[in-house]
């Protein structure tokens, strides 16, 4: 059976339901499936070939290692969120912690989107952390993960969001921060981040470095691997 639209479509399309209706976004993501046949979105996900296939988070979460610090960029609505969320579930599945901060949503939001990926999975109490404190930066995410077990995934939402606050340090004193306590304690750390509009004038299939959207000077050298997504693809690049 072949779908509407692609499955990163239909997963913004569920977005904007859970908005409108202000149901939880697993609650969307089931009836954008029941529209598209299933009675489910596990359903969908399991019985649609061409979704069962797509499996980016586990392609990369494969190829990080301990002490990795990783850029996951996309523009609006190409499912950078959802896969750094899948990123944990995939760590969660292996026995790994995985820890998400976010400045985007609240603890509620952040738990539905990642309950929409992860339908199956029941984590333990002490595999999860959602923290969406107003307090988040490089400090803060140190002091929260400082004794997490190696290995442990990060995965930080946005890039761009910590570099509004004038009281904390500038972004690259940040994100160099950050590089620093991932190789000392062995945590990956992973860094969600917007992409320039200007990409989208572009005729590249998918973005890549020089598109990621910086309001102020940082040295992308400093991350060991990049993620790009869009319109479904994929593509992993290893800089370190």
């Amino acid at each position: 059976m072949s779908l509407s639209a692609p499955v990163f479509q239909l997963k913004r399309q569920a977005k904007q339901l859970s908005r409108e209706l202000g149901i939880p976004l697993h609650a969307a993501l089931d009836r954008i499936a029941r529209k598209e046949g299933f009675s489910s979105w596990s359903l969908l996900a399991a019985q649609i070939p061409q979704v069962s296939s797509e499996r980016p988070a586990s392609a990369l979460i494969d190829q990080l290692r301990p002490g990795d610090l990783v850029l996951l960029g996309a523009r609006p609505g190409h499912g950078k969120t959802m896969m750094g969320l899948e990123l944990i579930a995939e760590a969660i599945k292996a026995g790994r912690r995985g820890v998400f901060f976010t400045l985007e949503f609240n603890e509620q939001e952040a738990l539905d989107r990642f309950q929409s990926v992860a339908r199956d999975l029941e984590p333990k109490p002490e595999s999860l952390q959602i923290d969406a404190s107003d307090a988040i930066s490089a400090d803060y995410v140190m002091k929260r993960i400082g004794s997490a077990p190696r290995g442990t995934i990060a995965v930080i939402d946005y890039l761009q969001i910590m570099d509004q606050r004038r009281s904390e340090p500038e972004l690259s004193k940040q994100v160099a921060a950050l590089k620093a306590f991932a190789a000392q304690s062995g945590v990956i750390i992973v860094f969600i981040s917007q992409i320039d509009r200007v990409y989208e004038l572009s005729a590249k299939p998918i973005p890549e470095l020089a598109d990621v959207r910086l309001p102020n000077p940082l040295d992308l050298a400093l991350f060991d691997k990049a993620c790009f997504l869009n319109n479904g693809q994929t593509r992993i690049d290893t800089l370190n």
